[in-house]
């Protein structure tokens, strides 16, 4: 399963002033919050990253999936990865994940891929 997503990175500016604390807490908690800092590329980054990560679920952010179920992470060579939470492992059945996030021309890309036990419920061919 793959998810992508895009965030103009402007727009995200605008919404971080509307609502500087609050907004960041909305969707990160404090560990990501620091692995941010000032970042409004990252910031946005790490918002495409949780929404493609919904998407590759096939549930995206909703009651099913919410943002805390879903926590960004770098590992020492400070490329982003991520794990998920235990009732979203156990309900889909995950054994891999892979996150890639990028940044240019004024917007934070991200593309998640899923790998699950599950069968796969769209198959390309009848």
């Amino acid at each position: 399963m793959i998810g992508i997503d895009i965030v103009s990175i402007k727009r995200f500016e605008k919404f971080l002033e509307k609502f500087p604390e609050r907004a960041l807490k909305r969707y990160l908690n404090p560990d990501e919050i620091s692995l941010i800092g000032t970042s409004t590329n990252r910031a946005a980054g790490f918002f495409a990253a949780k929404e493609a990560i919904s998407k590759a679920l096939g549930v995206g952010i909703s009651k099913e999936c919410t943002f805390t179920d879903i926590i960004i992470h770098k590992d020492n060579k400070n490329a982003p990865y991520f794990t998920l939470s235990i009732k979203i492992i156990e309900k889909y059945q995950i054994t891999n994940t892979a996150l890639s996030i990028t940044h240019d021309g004024g917007f934070a890309i991200a593309v998640a891929k899923i790998e699950s036990k599950r069968e796969n419920t769209n198959p390309i061919c009848h």
